[in-house]
């Protein structure tokens, strides 16, 4: 049995941009794994690994000092998950990770197909940094690691770390007609747009022949060559206004993103949220034209009805796990700034019914209504049948979960991917029986250039 452990804590000043601190950590730690998660006003930044549970298609693997174990899970990894996080030997543990799409049919009772990267990998961390309002909280579990995380909060911002304004292209400086160009040379956001359009075209009349109402179908778009994700991840939230934001280097794989939506909040005392975002205008440097696409997004039928239809999915999924007087619409479609684009955005909450945790409302609401479709079994079964590559980070969600019942998770949109010596986009759309295919694709273009045109190449830092 592994002896129980605690943290050693200490509180430091932090009086520089929390942006750049995080940023600074990460890159500093960018040869071990690391996830930055920025939640509302604070800053999480997790450095190396003190415990870690993965699931992959047959296991839930389990390792926390000597404790190493593997054990089977049927029907839903997720309880084996809640298990292990329960016995873990670590007071006031706070874990981070990532929850791949396919998990979804691993949970719906189906085969997640093979996808070689876990279908949940969560991490805490071996130290942790937690930087609020010009303060830090340092977590660590080695006596020497305060100082020299103290050492790296204290320095104050490099000229590289933080470029001037005049450095930093504005979305201004990204003309509408140039949307497809992206921050690299030669980048074409709509390359494969020929396929995509016929995909949309497909997905419509499996709409009119009655397979379902909606399905959101994504495309990928290769980079051609390496990205410094730490300077991407500073530039690119400087220009994005997300719910969530996150950067992470786990097990071969990195990515930066800024997520314009939550898949689910659970507080300790049972309070569930989802913040459903279907309906896209893009968003410009003219005030005048945002106001002018802002009304046409209100009262547009198409967006409308896609909107609808997902808030009424979202609204039945709460209502299986939370106690049926207590789901409301807090929020609804009211129009929210994300980044290149703007979304009609609802949100709804309700509280879990007795005998229910965080782990079955996020079953219930995992994967994203707007990340696959309405109904979601047959748009998950859409979205495999149609799309070539598999989804794995994109469309599941960053989460942080920690030992008083609290589990934030945040859709994976609007991120850039590295792995194996490859770096990818990717952006899908929500197709419903009234979608144009050409208006689909430019769709997938506006929400792609939220990080295309903030890219900045490894080599040119």
């Amino acid at each position: 049995m592994t002896p129980r452990q605690c943290y050693r804590e200490t509180e430091v000043d932090a009086p520089y941009d929390p942006l750049l601190m995080a940023a600074r950590l990460a890159r500093a730690h960018r040869g071990e794994t690391h996830v930055l998660y920025e939640q509302g006003d604070t800053w999480y930044v997790g450095l190396g690994v003190l415990a870690e549970i993965r699931v992959d298609r047959q296991h839930v693997h389990y390792a926390c000092g000597t404790d190493r174990r593997s054990v089977a899970w049927q029907g839903n990894p997720l309880r084996v998950v809640a298990a292990l996080l329960d016995e873990l030997p670590v007071e006031g543990w706070r874990a981070c990770g990532w929850a791949a799409f396919e998990l979804a049919a691993a949970l719906a009772g189906g085969h997640p197909g093979s996808a070689s990267t876990p279908l949940l990998h969560l991490v805490v961390p071996r130290d942790e940094v937690r930087i609020t309002a010009g303060r830090a909280l340092l977590r660590t579990s080695a006596e020497d690691a305060q100082a020299r995380l103290a050492a790296l909060l204290a320095e104050a911002p490099a000229e590289s770390e933080a470029p001037a304004e005049s450095e930093v292209p504005a979305e201004s400086e990204v003309p509408a007609e140039h949307v497809r160009a992206g921050g690299l040379p030669g980048l074409d956001l709509a390359a494969d747009g020929g396929q995509y359009r016929k995909l949309v075209a497909e997905a419509v009349a499996d709409i009119a022949a009655g397979a379902f109402d909606k399905v959101v179908l994504s495309r990928v778009v290769p980079l051609p060559g390496p990205i410094d994700l730490v300077d991407t991840f500073v530039l690119g939230r400087r220009h994005n206004t997300p719910a969530r934001s996150f950067l992470l280097g786990m097990d071969g794989l990195r990515a930066a993103g800024f997520s314009p939506e939550l898949v689910v909040t659970v507080s300790a005392d049972g309070l569930v949220r989802t913040q459903p975002l279907a309906g896209t205008r893009a968003r410009t440097d003219s005030a005048a034209e945002n106001r002018r696409l802002r009304a046409e997004l209100l009262g547009d039928a198409k967006e409308i009805h896609e909107h609808r239809i997902s808030v009424e999915a979202a609204r039945d999924e709460l209502g299986a796990v939370c106690s049926a007087e207590s789901v409301t619409v807090d929020e609804f479609m009211v129009v929210k700034e994300r980044g290149s684009v703007q979304h009609l955005a609802s949100q709804l909450s309700g509280r879990l019914a007795p005998g229910l945790d965080r782990w079955d409302a996020f079953a219930a609401l995992f994967p994203a209504i707007t990340a696959t479709g309405v109904p979601k079994p047959a748009a998950v079964a859409a979205v495999r049948q149609h799309e070539q590559v598999a989804r794995e980070m994109y469309g599941g969600a960053v989460l942080a979960v920690d030992a008083s019942g609290v589990l934030d998770a945040a859709l994976v949109l609007r991120a850039v991917f590295e792995q194996a010596g490859r770096a990818w986009l990717r952006a899908g759309a929500g197709i419903v029986a009234q979608s144009v295919p050409a208006r689909e694709l430019e769709e997938t273009c506006e929400k792609l250039r939220s990080v295309a045109a903030y890219l900045v190449p490894a080599e040119g830092r």
